[in-house]
């Protein structure tokens, strides 16, 4: 008889859905997911892109699960009271599990859950936390006190990648509770084996009046203070001879388009079916997030399509993803000049080795994931 690994996290994902579809054709273990969120069913309204989200890529097939009763008053991802289920943990132990993965602890029932089960199976969490951002002082020493007290709950943590990694080691896990599941996703996606793809943005650019010869510079996603987008239409101004693409919508789109040069483009925000074409509308991606920024997984879907990418050192998977020279650069935080410096170093090496980013992102996979998580309950 298989393993029976419940699985708890609060809605569907397209980073994740995949790979729950994976675990399930391997049928190595036999997962069932619990959604907490039970009101993201039909779709999401998300307040940085400022509209309701409903992804045009199937989210809930090829695999089991349920949507828990969701009894807070104010429902949603973004605070600990947003996702109160009382009939979790009972409905996991009536399902026998023989293990939990929890997706993240700062949700009530999910705290919850990880105290109950502590113990009694074993007990495994997924976060992408990182210590980018962590700053000298009595808040941090209070906050690791209460993480350290936290993560007692757990047995062992599948760790994303290096900057994940040093965080839960400084939280208290032993090196052997760490187990790695890289994040990762659907890289088959974004792949373009028959060419569609680019003669799909072939056309598009040309819409966008955008010739084969010009190099674009690309920004895809929320148009939010942390992902930064201003200090790339700020230095535009400095190539004249490069183009600027912003795709997304998000609080800071009406300053942008203020400050934007004729060489800076916009297109509003994109469903999943069509981001293997919109990541062919650049040649070079670019991540200039200033803080908060875990891991970021356009990085993931850019090197896919076989991008060159500039991204600063405050996003968490820079040091993983990106090899200076070979597949693009990482520049320092808020800083214009090394980022436009940068800018030149990619002009000047030419760093457009497409092949050289899809096999970089190949071990960085749903499949490494499956793998090590089988290993765990075996």
């Amino acid at each position: 008889m298989k393993n029976k690994l419940a699985v708890i996290i609060t809605h569907p994902i397209q980073y994740y859905s995949p790979l729950f579809e994976l675990l399930t054709k391997r049928e190595k273990i036999q997962i069932k997911i619990f959604y907490t969120w039970e009101q993201s069913q039909e779709k999401v309204y998300d307040k940085k892109f400022g509209q309701e989200i409903k992804w045009d890529i199937p989210l809930l097939e090829g695999y089991d699960y349920c949507f828990v009763k969701n009894v807070s008053k104010t429902p949603g991802s973004g605070s600990f009271r947003g996702v109160i289920n009382p009939t979790l943990n009972k409905e996991i132990t009536v399902w026998n599990a023989d293990a939990i993965l929890v997706f993240g602890w700062n949700h009530h029932s999910h705290f919850k859950a990880m105290r109950y089960f502590k113990g009694k199976i074993p007990v495994y969490f997924r976060g992408d936390s990182t210590l980018l951002d962590e700053k000298a002082g009595i808040k941090t020493i209070l906050r690791r006190l209460w993480l350290s007290c936290v993560y007692k709950f757990i047995d062992a943590t599948l760790y994303v990648g290096t900057n994940n990694k040093n965080y839960f080691l400084k939280h208290g896990l032993k090196k052997k509770q760490l187990f790695f599941a890289p994040h990762a996703i659907d890289n088959d996606r974004f792949y373009d084996k028959t060419g569609k793809y680019q003669q799909k943005a072939d056309k598009w650019r040309a819409e966008l009046d955008l010739s084969k010869n010009d190099t674009v510079f690309l920004f895809v996603g929320k148009f939010e203070k942390k992902k930064n987008p201003l200090l790339l239409v700020g230095i535009a101004e400095n190539f004249p001879e490069y183009k600027f693409l912003f795709v997304g919508n998000g609080e800071l789109e009406q300053e942008m388009k203020q400050k934007a040069g004729h060489n800076v483009l916009f297109l509003p925000f994109q469903n999943q079916s069509l981001m293997p074409i919109i990541y062919r509308l650049g040649e070079i991606f670019v991540l200039p997030s200033s803080y908060n920024e875990t891991w970021g997984l356009a990085v993931n879907e850019a090197l896919a399509c076989g991008k060159a990418v500039l991204v600063s050192d405050k996003v968490g998977c820079a040091v993983d993803l990106v090899e200076n020279n070979k597949n693009g650069f990482i520049f320092k935080s808020n800083n214009n000049e090394d980022l436009i410096s940068k800018i030149e170093l990619l002009s000047l090496k030419k760093i457009k080795n497409s092949n050289f980013s899809v096999q970089k992102i190949k071990i960085w996979s749903f499949n490494a994931i499956a793998h090590n998580l089988e290993f765990l309950m075996k």
